[in-house]
Protein backbone atom coordinates (compact mmCIF):
# COMPACT_ATOMS: atom_id res chain seq x y z
CA UNK A 1 0.00 0.00 0.00
CA UNK A 2 0.99 3.34 -1.01
CA UNK A 3 1.61 5.19 2.46
CA UNK A 4 -0.33 7.82 3.51
CA UNK A 5 -2.58 7.79 0.69
CA UNK A 6 -6.40 7.19 0.12
CA UNK A 7 -8.87 7.61 -2.47
CA UNK A 8 -9.70 11.19 -1.14
CA UNK A 9 -6.42 12.26 0.18
CA UNK A 10 -6.13 14.83 -2.95
CA UNK A 11 -8.95 16.82 -1.47
CA UNK A 12 -6.17 17.82 0.87
CA UNK A 13 -3.81 19.51 -1.33
CA UNK A 14 -4.18 22.64 -4.25
CA UNK A 15 -6.08 21.60 -7.38
CA UNK A 16 -5.66 23.16 -11.03
CA UNK A 17 -7.90 22.67 -13.89
CA UNK A 18 -10.99 21.45 -12.38
CA UNK A 19 -14.69 23.15 -12.48
CA UNK A 20 -16.41 25.21 -9.16
CA UNK A 21 -19.56 23.00 -8.97
CA UNK A 22 -22.04 25.83 -7.51
CA UNK A 23 -24.05 23.21 -5.37
CA UNK A 24 -21.53 21.02 -3.32
CA UNK A 25 -24.38 18.87 -1.76
CA UNK A 26 -25.87 18.08 -5.30
CA UNK A 27 -22.15 17.13 -6.39
CA UNK A 28 -21.38 15.09 -3.41
CA UNK A 29 -24.79 12.93 -4.26
CA UNK A 30 -23.57 12.21 -7.71
CA UNK A 31 -20.26 11.23 -6.61
CA UNK A 32 -21.76 8.73 -4.14
CA UNK A 33 -24.59 7.40 -6.47
CA UNK A 34 -21.08 6.35 -8.88
CA UNK A 35 -19.36 4.93 -6.26
CA UNK A 36 -22.21 2.47 -5.71
CA UNK A 37 -22.34 1.71 -9.91
CA UNK A 38 -20.63 -1.67 -11.46
CA UNK A 39 -16.70 -1.03 -12.30
CA UNK A 40 -15.68 0.09 -15.89
CA UNK A 41 -13.04 -1.89 -16.12
CA UNK A 42 -10.93 -4.13 -13.93
CA UNK A 43 -7.62 -4.49 -11.88
CA UNK A 44 -6.98 -7.85 -13.72
CA UNK A 45 -7.00 -6.02 -17.10
CA UNK A 46 -4.66 -3.02 -15.99
CA UNK A 47 -2.10 -5.42 -15.01
CA UNK A 48 -2.42 -7.58 -17.90
CA UNK A 49 -1.81 -3.80 -20.11
CA UNK A 50 1.19 -2.79 -17.39
CA UNK A 51 2.67 -6.12 -18.41
CA UNK A 52 2.35 -5.20 -21.93
CA UNK A 53 3.59 -1.80 -21.59
CA UNK A 54 6.92 -3.33 -19.40
CA UNK A 55 7.57 -5.13 -23.09
CA UNK A 56 7.69 -1.59 -24.55
CA UNK A 57 9.59 -0.29 -22.03
CA UNK A 58 12.11 -3.27 -22.61
CA UNK A 59 12.05 -2.43 -26.64
CA UNK A 60 9.73 -5.52 -27.05
CA UNK A 61 6.88 -3.96 -28.42
CA UNK A 62 5.28 -0.33 -29.14
CA UNK A 63 2.53 1.49 -27.94
CA UNK A 64 -0.33 2.91 -29.85
CA UNK A 65 -2.65 5.45 -28.09
CA UNK A 66 -4.75 7.68 -29.98
CA UNK A 67 -8.43 8.89 -30.32
CA UNK A 68 -10.52 11.45 -29.75
CA UNK A 69 -9.79 14.98 -28.44
CA UNK A 70 -12.61 14.96 -26.38
CA UNK A 71 -15.71 12.43 -26.42
CA UNK A 72 -19.28 14.34 -27.00
CA UNK A 73 -22.76 13.15 -25.58
CA UNK A 74 -23.95 14.08 -29.24
CA UNK A 75 -21.37 12.30 -31.46
CA UNK A 76 -21.78 8.64 -29.61
CA UNK A 77 -23.18 6.05 -31.81
CA UNK A 78 -22.26 2.24 -32.43
CA UNK A 79 -21.08 3.88 -36.17
CA UNK A 80 -18.39 6.48 -34.99
CA UNK A 81 -16.58 3.66 -32.60
CA UNK A 82 -16.53 1.38 -35.11
CA UNK A 83 -14.79 3.49 -37.49
CA UNK A 84 -12.59 4.56 -35.09
CA UNK A 85 -11.94 0.62 -34.02
CA UNK A 86 -11.65 0.09 -37.42
CA UNK A 87 -8.70 2.86 -38.26
CA UNK A 88 -6.96 1.89 -35.17
CA UNK A 89 -6.80 -1.60 -36.35
CA UNK A 90 -5.56 -0.69 -39.56
CA UNK A 91 -2.73 1.30 -37.93
CA UNK A 92 -2.07 -1.04 -35.31
CA UNK A 93 -1.38 -3.95 -38.87
CA UNK A 94 0.26 -1.83 -40.57
CA UNK A 95 2.78 -0.66 -37.40
CA UNK A 96 3.55 -4.54 -36.27
CA UNK A 97 4.62 -5.33 -40.04
CA UNK A 98 6.33 -2.04 -39.86
CA UNK A 99 8.50 -2.39 -36.50
CA UNK A 100 8.31 -6.45 -36.79
CA UNK A 101 6.96 -6.34 -33.26
CA UNK A 102 3.89 -6.21 -31.15
CA UNK A 103 1.90 -3.28 -30.68
CA UNK A 104 0.00 -2.76 -27.43
CA UNK A 105 -3.28 -1.13 -28.38
CA UNK A 106 -4.92 2.34 -26.12
CA UNK A 107 -7.62 4.10 -27.25
CA UNK A 108 -8.41 6.99 -25.87
CA UNK A 109 -12.21 6.18 -25.74
CA UNK A 110 -14.64 5.51 -23.12
CA UNK A 111 -13.53 8.35 -20.94
CA UNK A 112 -12.16 11.13 -22.47
CA UNK A 113 -14.37 13.76 -21.67
CA UNK A 114 -13.02 16.26 -19.78
CA UNK A 115 -10.53 18.81 -20.91
CA UNK A 116 -8.10 21.08 -19.49
CA UNK A 117 -8.11 24.86 -21.05
CA UNK A 118 -5.69 27.69 -21.19
CA UNK A 119 -8.32 29.96 -19.90
CA UNK A 120 -11.50 29.69 -17.44
CA UNK A 121 -14.06 31.72 -19.79
CA UNK A 122 -14.13 33.01 -23.33
CA UNK A 123 -15.78 36.52 -24.39
CA UNK A 124 -18.46 36.27 -27.33
CA UNK A 125 -19.85 39.54 -28.57
CA UNK A 126 -19.27 41.12 -25.67
CA UNK A 127 -20.34 38.66 -23.34
CA UNK A 128 -18.16 36.28 -20.78
CA UNK A 129 -18.89 32.76 -20.87
CA UNK A 130 -17.45 29.94 -18.62
CA UNK A 131 -15.36 28.32 -20.79
CA UNK A 132 -16.24 24.67 -22.36
CA UNK A 133 -14.42 21.73 -20.43
CA UNK A 134 -16.01 18.87 -21.99
CA UNK A 135 -19.18 16.92 -21.73
CA UNK A 136 -18.64 15.90 -18.32
CA UNK A 137 -18.33 18.96 -16.29
CA UNK A 138 -20.48 21.48 -19.26
CA UNK A 139 -21.95 21.81 -22.56
CA UNK A 140 -20.58 22.67 -25.99
CA UNK A 141 -23.27 25.05 -26.69
CA UNK A 142 -23.08 28.77 -25.77
CA UNK A 143 -25.34 29.82 -23.23
CA UNK A 144 -25.04 30.75 -19.94
CA UNK A 145 -27.03 28.39 -18.09
CA UNK A 146 -25.35 25.23 -20.28
CA UNK A 147 -21.69 26.34 -19.47
CA UNK A 148 -22.33 25.92 -15.56
CA UNK A 149 -20.67 22.80 -14.50
CA UNK A 150 -23.65 20.50 -13.85
CA UNK A 151 -22.62 17.18 -11.45
CA UNK A 152 -25.28 15.05 -13.17
CA UNK A 153 -22.91 14.89 -16.11
CA UNK A 154 -21.16 12.46 -14.86
CA UNK A 155 -23.91 9.76 -14.42
CA UNK A 156 -24.02 9.96 -18.49
CA UNK A 157 -20.44 10.20 -19.19
CA UNK A 158 -19.95 6.70 -16.89
CA UNK A 159 -23.57 5.38 -18.63
CA UNK A 160 -21.78 6.43 -22.59
CA UNK A 161 -17.98 4.81 -21.26
CA UNK A 162 -20.10 1.38 -20.29
CA UNK A 163 -21.83 1.53 -23.57
CA UNK A 164 -18.72 2.52 -25.59
CA UNK A 165 -16.68 -0.72 -23.79
CA UNK A 166 -19.67 -3.32 -24.31
CA UNK A 167 -18.98 -2.65 -27.85
CA UNK A 168 -15.17 -2.39 -27.90
CA UNK A 169 -15.19 -5.63 -26.31
CA UNK A 170 -17.81 -7.16 -28.84
CA UNK A 171 -15.73 -5.98 -31.80
CA UNK A 172 -11.97 -6.93 -30.25
CA UNK A 173 -12.84 -10.42 -29.20
CA UNK A 174 -15.69 -11.26 -31.56
CA UNK A 175 -14.49 -11.32 -35.06
CA UNK A 176 -14.41 -7.52 -36.28
CA UNK A 177 -10.40 -7.13 -35.71
CA UNK A 178 -9.70 -10.21 -38.02
CA UNK A 179 -6.55 -9.37 -39.40
CA UNK A 180 -7.31 -10.80 -42.93
CA UNK A 181 -10.46 -8.16 -42.77
CA UNK A 182 -8.30 -5.61 -41.29
CA UNK A 183 -5.81 -5.95 -44.23
CA UNK A 184 -8.52 -5.62 -46.90
CA UNK A 185 -9.32 -2.15 -45.53
CA UNK A 186 -5.70 -1.07 -45.99
CA UNK A 187 -5.66 -2.24 -49.83
CA UNK A 188 -8.55 -0.18 -50.31
CA UNK A 189 -6.88 2.07 -48.69
CA UNK A 190 -3.93 1.81 -50.81
CA UNK A 191 -5.34 1.15 -53.99
CA UNK A 192 -6.98 5.03 -53.90
CA UNK A 193 -4.33 6.59 -52.40
CA UNK A 194 -1.67 8.79 -54.47
CA UNK A 195 0.64 6.86 -52.78
CA UNK A 196 0.58 4.24 -53.92
CA UNK A 197 3.78 2.59 -54.79
CA UNK A 198 5.31 3.84 -51.65
CA UNK A 199 2.76 1.85 -49.62
CA UNK A 200 2.68 -0.99 -51.53
CA UNK A 201 5.95 -3.00 -50.72
CA UNK A 202 4.79 -2.97 -46.92
CA UNK A 203 1.42 -4.02 -47.94
CA UNK A 204 2.69 -7.06 -50.13
CA UNK A 205 4.67 -7.65 -47.34
CA UNK A 206 1.30 -8.09 -45.27
CA UNK A 207 -0.54 -9.86 -48.13
CA UNK A 208 2.35 -12.28 -48.54
CA UNK A 209 2.41 -13.38 -44.55
CA UNK A 210 -0.94 -13.72 -44.47
CA UNK A 211 -0.88 -16.03 -47.30
CA UNK A 212 1.95 -18.16 -46.06
CA UNK A 213 0.12 -18.72 -42.63
CA UNK A 214 -2.74 -19.74 -44.54
CA UNK A 215 -1.25 -22.41 -46.42
CA UNK A 216 0.19 -23.76 -43.06
CA UNK A 217 -3.33 -24.05 -41.81
CA UNK A 218 -3.17 -21.16 -39.93
CA UNK A 219 -6.34 -18.55 -40.31
CA UNK A 220 -8.65 -17.23 -38.06
CA UNK A 221 -10.49 -20.36 -37.51
CA UNK A 222 -7.11 -22.36 -36.40
CA UNK A 223 -5.79 -19.04 -34.90
CA UNK A 224 -7.47 -17.34 -32.29
CA UNK A 225 -4.80 -14.28 -32.19
CA UNK A 226 -6.12 -13.72 -35.75
CA UNK A 227 -9.23 -12.84 -35.20
CA UNK A 228 -9.31 -11.31 -32.21
CA UNK A 229 -7.49 -8.60 -30.31
CA UNK A 230 -6.36 -6.75 -26.67
CA UNK A 231 -7.80 -3.72 -26.74
CA UNK A 232 -7.57 -1.06 -23.82
CA UNK A 233 -8.87 1.74 -22.89
CA UNK A 234 -7.35 5.50 -21.54
CA UNK A 235 -8.22 9.32 -21.03
CA UNK A 236 -6.84 12.01 -18.67
CA UNK A 237 -7.36 11.75 -15.29
CA UNK A 238 -8.74 15.56 -14.70
CA UNK A 239 -12.12 15.35 -12.60
CA UNK A 240 -10.45 13.69 -9.51
CA UNK A 241 -14.13 13.12 -8.12
CA UNK A 242 -15.79 11.15 -10.62
CA UNK A 243 -12.17 9.27 -10.25
CA UNK A 244 -12.64 8.79 -6.78
CA UNK A 245 -15.86 7.44 -6.91
CA UNK A 246 -15.00 4.57 -9.06
CA UNK A 247 -11.49 4.02 -7.49
CA UNK A 248 -12.07 0.18 -5.75
CA UNK A 249 -9.46 -2.06 -4.20
CA UNK A 250 -8.71 -5.02 -5.52
CA UNK A 251 -10.26 -8.26 -4.16
CA UNK A 252 -7.24 -10.01 -4.81
CA UNK A 253 -4.62 -7.91 -4.07
CA UNK A 254 -5.76 -5.29 -1.33
CA UNK A 255 -4.34 -2.35 -3.59
CA UNK A 256 -6.75 0.66 -5.06
CA UNK A 257 -7.43 0.63 -8.92
CA UNK A 258 -9.51 3.58 -10.53
CA UNK A 259 -11.81 1.34 -12.76
CA UNK A 260 -12.85 4.18 -15.05
CA UNK A 261 -10.37 2.94 -17.72
CA UNK A 262 -7.21 0.73 -18.02
CA UNK A 263 -4.73 3.75 -17.86
CA UNK A 264 -4.94 7.10 -16.90
CA UNK A 265 -2.25 10.39 -17.56
CA UNK A 266 -1.72 13.28 -15.71
CA UNK A 267 -2.11 16.50 -18.13
CA UNK A 268 0.94 18.95 -19.26
CA UNK A 269 -1.03 21.32 -17.03
CA UNK A 270 -1.63 19.45 -13.75
CA UNK A 271 1.57 17.63 -13.20
CA UNK A 272 2.57 20.12 -10.16
CA UNK A 273 3.98 17.19 -8.00
CA UNK A 274 2.79 19.26 -4.51
CA UNK A 275 -0.86 19.48 -5.87
CA UNK A 276 -3.79 16.71 -6.30
CA UNK A 277 -3.50 15.21 -9.93
CA UNK A 278 -0.34 13.79 -9.08
CA UNK A 279 -1.40 12.64 -5.62
CA UNK A 280 -3.85 11.25 -6.74
CA UNK A 281 -2.39 9.51 -9.46
CA UNK A 282 0.57 7.94 -7.03
CA UNK A 283 -1.85 5.82 -5.10
CA UNK A 284 -3.98 3.91 -7.82
CA UNK A 285 -1.93 0.74 -9.04
CA UNK A 286 -2.83 1.49 -12.99
CA UNK A 287 -0.41 2.21 -16.02
CA UNK A 288 -0.24 5.59 -15.66
CA UNK A 289 1.15 8.00 -18.26
CA UNK A 290 2.82 11.70 -17.27
CA UNK A 291 2.54 14.60 -20.34
CA UNK A 292 6.01 16.01 -20.39
CA UNK A 293 5.72 19.44 -22.43
CA UNK A 294 8.45 22.72 -22.89
CA UNK A 295 8.80 23.64 -19.45
CA UNK A 296 9.02 20.11 -17.99
CA UNK A 297 13.31 20.16 -16.53
CA UNK A 298 15.04 16.91 -16.27
CA UNK A 299 15.67 17.14 -12.12
CA UNK A 300 11.82 17.69 -12.21
CA UNK A 301 11.28 15.20 -14.33
CA UNK A 302 12.87 12.65 -12.11
CA UNK A 303 11.13 13.77 -9.09
CA UNK A 304 7.95 13.14 -10.84
CA UNK A 305 8.84 9.68 -11.74
CA UNK A 306 10.04 8.89 -8.15
CA UNK A 307 6.57 9.80 -7.04
CA UNK A 308 4.51 8.03 -9.66
CA UNK A 309 6.63 5.17 -9.93
CA UNK A 310 8.76 4.49 -6.58
CA UNK A 311 9.88 1.06 -6.99
CA UNK A 312 10.72 1.78 -11.15
CA UNK A 313 8.33 -0.67 -12.24
CA UNK A 314 8.75 -1.65 -15.38
CA UNK A 315 5.01 -0.68 -17.54
CA UNK A 316 4.22 1.72 -14.73
CA UNK A 317 4.76 5.24 -16.08
CA UNK A 318 4.74 6.35 -19.53
CA UNK A 319 6.23 9.66 -20.48
CA UNK A 320 3.94 11.47 -23.37
CA UNK A 321 6.48 14.04 -25.01
CA UNK A 322 4.57 17.22 -26.03
CA UNK A 323 6.67 19.87 -27.46
CA UNK A 324 6.14 20.51 -31.20
CA UNK A 325 7.79 20.38 -33.79
CA UNK A 326 10.45 23.25 -33.77
CA UNK A 327 10.96 22.69 -29.73
CA UNK A 328 11.74 18.93 -29.52
CA UNK A 329 15.20 18.91 -30.61
CA UNK A 330 15.84 21.09 -27.62
CA UNK A 331 14.10 19.82 -24.86
CA UNK A 332 13.80 16.02 -25.40
CA UNK A 333 17.54 15.10 -25.34
CA UNK A 334 17.98 17.07 -21.69
CA UNK A 335 14.68 14.83 -20.34
CA UNK A 336 16.30 11.37 -22.13
CA UNK A 337 19.44 11.66 -20.08
CA UNK A 338 18.00 12.80 -16.98
CA UNK A 339 16.54 9.32 -17.24
CA UNK A 340 19.22 6.93 -18.21
CA UNK A 341 21.64 8.78 -15.46
CA UNK A 342 19.20 8.09 -12.76
CA UNK A 343 18.63 4.31 -14.19
CA UNK A 344 14.23 4.95 -14.56
CA UNK A 345 12.53 2.37 -16.29
CA UNK A 346 9.82 4.06 -18.50
CA UNK A 347 8.10 4.10 -21.60
CA UNK A 348 8.57 7.07 -24.11
CA UNK A 349 5.89 8.39 -26.18
CA UNK A 350 4.98 10.95 -29.01
CA UNK A 351 2.13 13.24 -28.81
CA UNK A 352 2.93 15.26 -32.15
CA UNK A 353 -0.32 16.94 -31.99
CA UNK A 354 -0.55 19.50 -29.13
CA UNK A 355 2.48 21.23 -29.73
CA UNK A 356 1.58 21.90 -33.39
CA UNK A 357 -1.77 23.62 -32.70
CA UNK A 358 -1.85 26.70 -35.15
CA UNK A 359 -4.77 29.37 -35.93
CA UNK A 360 -5.52 29.04 -39.67
CA UNK A 361 -5.77 31.77 -42.00
CA UNK A 362 -9.65 31.02 -41.82
CA UNK A 363 -9.60 31.37 -38.08
CA UNK A 364 -9.94 27.77 -37.31
CA UNK A 365 -7.87 26.11 -34.67
CA UNK A 366 -5.70 23.45 -36.82
CA UNK A 367 -2.58 21.00 -37.13
CA UNK A 368 -0.49 21.16 -40.13
CA UNK A 369 0.20 17.19 -40.69
CA UNK A 370 3.64 18.30 -41.68
CA UNK A 371 4.84 19.74 -38.55
CA UNK A 372 3.22 16.69 -36.98
CA UNK A 373 5.20 14.12 -39.05
CA UNK A 374 8.29 15.97 -38.37
CA UNK A 375 7.50 15.71 -34.40
CA UNK A 376 7.85 12.23 -34.86
CA UNK A 377 10.93 11.96 -37.19
CA UNK A 378 12.51 14.00 -34.66
CA UNK A 379 11.39 12.00 -31.87
CA UNK A 380 12.93 8.45 -33.65
CA UNK A 381 15.82 10.21 -34.30
CA UNK A 382 16.40 11.75 -31.10
CA UNK A 383 16.18 8.95 -29.09
CA UNK A 384 18.65 6.99 -31.44
CA UNK A 385 20.83 9.20 -31.07
CA UNK A 386 20.25 8.79 -27.45
CA UNK A 387 20.53 5.16 -27.01
CA UNK A 388 17.36 5.18 -25.73
CA UNK A 389 14.13 3.57 -26.91
CA UNK A 390 11.14 5.56 -28.92
CA UNK A 391 7.86 2.89 -27.78
CA UNK A 392 4.91 4.97 -28.90
CA UNK A 393 2.61 7.45 -30.45
CA UNK A 394 0.23 9.50 -28.72
CA UNK A 395 -2.84 11.04 -31.52
CA UNK A 396 -6.03 12.77 -31.78
CA UNK A 397 -7.83 11.09 -34.39
CA UNK A 398 -10.90 9.86 -35.61
CA UNK A 399 -12.30 7.41 -37.95
CA UNK A 400 -14.26 10.15 -39.64
CA UNK A 401 -13.31 12.03 -42.90
CA UNK A 402 -13.60 15.15 -40.95
CA UNK A 403 -11.07 18.54 -42.48
CA UNK A 404 -9.72 19.57 -39.24
CA UNK A 405 -5.76 19.25 -39.50
CA UNK A 406 -4.23 20.81 -42.57
CA UNK A 407 -2.03 18.60 -45.20
CA UNK A 408 -1.65 14.99 -45.71
CA UNK A 409 -2.16 12.55 -49.25
CA UNK A 410 -4.93 14.46 -49.80
CA UNK A 411 -3.44 17.96 -49.38
CA UNK A 412 -6.35 19.68 -47.07
CA UNK A 413 -5.51 23.50 -47.35
CA UNK A 414 -6.65 26.08 -44.82
CA UNK A 415 -9.96 26.76 -47.14
CA UNK A 416 -11.08 22.93 -46.68
CA UNK A 417 -11.29 23.62 -42.65
CA UNK A 418 -14.49 24.44 -42.54
CA UNK A 419 -16.55 21.77 -44.85
CA UNK A 420 -16.42 18.97 -41.65
CA UNK A 421 -15.04 20.67 -38.96
CA UNK A 422 -16.97 18.67 -36.24
CA UNK A 423 -14.25 19.19 -33.38
CA UNK A 424 -15.69 20.15 -30.04
CA UNK A 425 -12.11 21.17 -28.58
CA UNK A 426 -9.07 20.58 -30.66
CA UNK A 427 -8.47 19.48 -34.23
CA UNK A 428 -7.67 15.75 -35.32
CA UNK A 429 -6.52 13.30 -37.78
CA UNK A 430 -8.81 12.01 -40.05
CA UNK A 431 -9.28 8.04 -41.23
CA UNK A 432 -7.07 8.78 -43.91
CA UNK A 433 -4.18 10.55 -42.39
CA UNK A 434 -4.17 8.94 -39.40
CA UNK A 435 -3.24 5.92 -41.67
CA UNK A 436 -0.77 7.95 -43.87
CA UNK A 437 0.89 8.66 -40.25
CA UNK A 438 1.03 4.84 -39.70
CA UNK A 439 3.10 3.81 -42.91
CA UNK A 440 5.21 6.42 -42.65
CA UNK A 441 6.00 5.82 -39.11
CA UNK A 442 6.40 2.62 -39.99
CA UNK A 443 9.23 3.38 -42.03
CA UNK A 444 11.16 4.74 -39.07
CA UNK A 445 10.33 2.59 -36.83
CA UNK A 446 11.98 -0.30 -39.47
CA UNK A 447 14.95 2.53 -39.58
CA UNK A 448 15.74 2.49 -36.23
CA UNK A 449 15.15 -1.21 -35.93
CA UNK A 450 17.93 -1.89 -38.10
CA UNK A 451 20.33 -0.53 -35.70
CA UNK A 452 18.81 -2.32 -32.89
CA UNK A 453 19.54 -5.60 -32.09
CA UNK A 454 16.64 -8.32 -32.24
CA UNK A 455 14.68 -8.12 -29.45
CA UNK A 456 14.60 -11.97 -27.56
CA UNK A 457 10.95 -12.74 -27.40
CA UNK A 458 8.62 -11.62 -29.98
CA UNK A 459 5.87 -13.59 -28.41
CA UNK A 460 3.71 -10.53 -26.37
CA UNK A 461 2.12 -13.61 -24.40
CA UNK A 462 4.98 -16.14 -24.05
CA UNK A 463 6.68 -14.12 -20.79
CA UNK A 464 3.02 -13.82 -18.80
Amino acid sequence: MVSNWTPDSWRHFPVQQMPDYADAERLAVVEKRLAGFPPLVFAGEARKLKRRLAKVAEGRAFLLQGGDCAESFAEHSADNIRDFFRVFLQMSVVLTFGGGQPVVKVGRIAGQFAKPRSNPSEQVDGVDYPIYRGDIINDSALSREGREPDPERQIMAYRQSAATLNLLRAFAQGGYANLEHVHNWTLGFIKDSPAFERYQELSDRITEAVGFMRACGINAETAPQLRQTDFFTSHEALLLGYEQALTRVDSTTGDWYATSGHMLWVGDRTRQPDHAHVEFMRGIKNPIGLKCGPTMKGDDLIRLIDTLNPDNEPGRLTLITRFGAGKIDKHLPELIRAVKREGRVVVWSCDPMHGNTVQSTSGYKTRPFDSILAEVRSFMSIHQAEGSYAGGIHVEMTGKDVTECTGGLRALSDKDLNDRYHTFCDPRLNATQALELAFLLAEEIKKSMATRPPPLDDSMEAAE
